[in-house]
């Protein structure tokens, strides 16, 4: 339970950091106040964590931040794109619309990534702490990668506030499911490969090393977590 709060906390924490950082930036007083609101909302968020005794609990803590953080990203993004990019709450299996399916696709490649270090440092990447366990799901990837989403949402803002995706990047198939298209595809898996070149600074460790690193670090500090009980698992929270 302890390792599955510190698994939110980190994810919820550098939530908060996206929605603080866009109210800085906002560029009316209506939206600062409106973006400020939910960063507040997810501080409390936070502040119940420790309260929440069982799994059950602390899923629900995580499921009300999500909510909250999601109803603001449709503000950090450029108003002449939210039309296209107009996200109502996060949608998967399938994405019903293009923001959604942009962060699906990101958030598969950084689970990639920490089902990778979760191997390297030893660990079973299906025996997880805060995901359910069921057959074929990498749930500790999965839990690994709570602290690295808001890394996935930055990166999708980028794209849609620099133009570098349109609506013709997404295709639009029966049902209501909405998925990247082939170029589309190759022209994010390489910003997202740059944006894992950008040097960060790691507050355990006390050093700057690039973020396409840390999930192997995270994974053996996880991994020390697990065999050493005096040695609880830090989430990662980058200023």
């Amino acid at each position: 339970l302890d390792t599955a709060r510190a698994c939110v906390a980190g994810k919820v924490k550098n939530c908060r950091q996206v929605l603080q950082r866009g109210a800085r930036e906002a560029k009316t007083e209506a939206e600062a106040a409106a973006l400020a609101r939910l960063a507040d909302d997810l501080a409390a968020s936070l502040r119940a964590l420790p309260a929440a005794g069982s799994l059950d609990g602390l899923r629900g803590v995580e499921g009300e931040a999500a909510r909250q953080y999601f109803s603001g990203l449709n503000l950090l993004v450029r108003p002449d794109q939210r039309a296209t990019f107009a996200m109502d709450g996060r949608t998967r299996r399938p994405p019903r619309d293009r923001f959604n399916a942009l962060l699906s696709f990101l958030y598969a490649m950084w689970m990639n990534d920490c089902r990778s270090a979760l191997e390297a440092a030893g660990l079973d990447p299906q025996a997880g702490f805060l995901h359910a366990l069921r057959p074929g799901r990498a749930a500790l990837a999965l839990d690994l990668m709570e602290e690295f989403r808001p890394w996935a949402d930055r990166l999708a803002l980028t794209l849609i506030n620099r133009g570098q995706l349109n609506a013709h990047d997404f295709a639009m198939r029966e049902g209501g499911a909405v998925a990247l298209a082939p170029d589309a595809r190759k022209a994010v898996v390489v910003a997202f490969q740059e944006r894992k070149k950008d040097e960060i600074s790691h507050p355990l460790l006390a050093q700057t090393l690039p973020l396409g690193l840390v999930p192997l670090v995270r994974a053996r500090l996880m991994a020390r977590a697990v065999r050493d009980s005096a040695a609880p698992y830090i989430p990662f929270v980058p200023k």
